[in-house]
């Protein structure tokens, strides 16, 4: 079964081979670390192993970050080691997590995770959301090292996948020995795949906590730092994707009709996108300036976020929110981070990895979903011509924050028993 999914993995790199030097090149993209992501680790140097937290990208490395505190706090003389995936991940890692040692996690290849646990000799590892490696799993086994599913999710769109390779997912599963899942469908979705029952928890999600440290008056202190007036209405699109900034700036110029004033900070998910993004803005006659430049430059209509680790933060900035990666089939991206700054929250229709936020939200009334430009625009008009409801929109987010917060230490109770 292993030797056939090997096979398999390797079938996928080769084919996208292509894909990996190109972006190798021309973007930068793999190329760091890439001896980290072939095993080649530096070796852990400290006299206590380490506590392997992986992390993917930046929505994981930001979620983990309340376990992170909390795991350190309890425990300081346990030292941290964090793995991701991407460049963007990495870099706020080193920013945000109270780790010894930041590496690339490795290839799932037998010959790189074991070369990789043999350098860095971790005493438990700890993998965020789905992230389920057949061989890395292995190979934690056959080494005694226990391995947690930490705010563990199986989302509506990947889980009949995995059901279709039920047989094998089954076997990987019994290498995990706790299951800290975000909700009840997560974890009745992975024990039908075939998780111990007495392994699987349901904790909350750990983005919950990730938010509770926003306070609605920082708006004003962010407003200053960009040279932006106080009373100045702010549409922040956070997080999008390719497809999405279009009906974004549509809805914005037609709410600018009425609104000549309205200001819109944009934040494409990816920073190497942030050329193209300008060439929309050059064709739609829209004038802009890179947040990096503020407040030295005069601000302009739009402002187009280049720096990273700052989105949480510019959400106090809103009047009105958009939460990207939902207007195109992503599966949506966090709407909590407004949310803890009081403020209105919009998405789209496409928030499949966040259906249970999704559903708080539309239920309490903190969120709107909206579909395309013309809806777009219509709420954003509403909520700035009618403040009253978009502050009421804000403070039920708010209370949706503060009353399901917790997930953090819940998994480290659970943590405590294996540590």
């Amino acid at each position: 079964m292993y030797w056939f999914y090997s096979l398999g993995l390797g079938a996928i790199l080769v084919g996208g081979l292509p894909v990996f030097v190109a972006q190798a090149i021309l973007r930068g993209k793999y190329r760091r670390g890439l001896p980290e992501r072939l095993g080649r680790m530096p070796a852990w140097a400290g006299p206590v192993p380490p506590v392997w937290l992986h992390a993917v990208s930046v929505g994981e490395v930001m979620a983990a970050t309340p376990l992170a505190h909390e795991l350190a706090e309890r425990r300081p003389d346990l030292p941290l080691l964090v793995s991701t995936v991407t460049d963007t991940g990495r870099n706020v890692a080193e920013q945000r997590l109270p780790a010894k040692q930041f590496v690339f996690f490795p290839v799932d290849f037998g010959w790189a995770v074991e070369s990789a646990l043999d350098r860095l000799r971790p005493r438990i590892v700890l993998l965020t959301e789905t992230e389920i490696w057949p061989n890395f799993l292995r190979a934690c086994g056959a080494r005694g090292i226990p391995v947690v599913l930490i705010n563990g999710r199986i989302s509506p769109r990947s889980y009949p996948r995995y059901r279709r390779v039920r047989r094998l997912f089954a076997r990987v599963l019994q290498g995990i020995r706790l299951f800290c899942m975000q909700t009840p469908e997560d974890a009745a979705r992975v024990l039908d795949l075939g998780a111990p029952a007495e392994r699987v928890h349901v904790v909350g999600n750990l983005k919950f906590d990730l938010a509770v440290t926003g306070d609605p008056q920082d708006g004003s202190a962010v407003r200053q730092m960009l040279g932006l007036p106080p009373s100045l209405p702010i549409l922040v699109a956070g997080s999008t994707h390719r497809g999405e900034e279009a009906p974004v700036l549509g809805a914005f110029q037609a709410v600018r009709r009425a609104v000549p004033d309205l200001t819109l900070l944009l934040a494409p998910r990816h920073p190497e996108r942030l050329a193209e993004v300008e060439g929309l803005l050059e064709r739609g006659g829209l004038a802009w300036v890179r947040r990096s430049r503020l407040p030295a430059s005069p601000a302009a209509p739009v402002i187009l976020v280049d720096t990273m680790g700052e989105l949480a933060r510019l959400y106090a900035a809103g009047t009105v929110v958009y939460v990207g990666g939902s207007l195109v089939p992503i599966g949506g991206h966090n709407v909590l981070e407004p949310a803890a700054y009081a403020r209105p929250v919009l998405f789209g229709p496409h928030m499949g990895n966040f259906a249970e936020m999704a559903r708080f939200f539309l239920e309490q009334g903190a969120g709107i979903q909206v579909h395309d430009t013309d809806g777009l625009a219509a709420v954003i008009l509403r909520l700035l011509q009618e403040p009253a409801a978009a502050d009421r929109m804000g403070e039920a987010g708010r209370t949706i924050v503060d009353t399901h917060r917790g997930a953090g230490r819940r998994t480290v109770d659970l943590l405590e028993a294996l540590l």
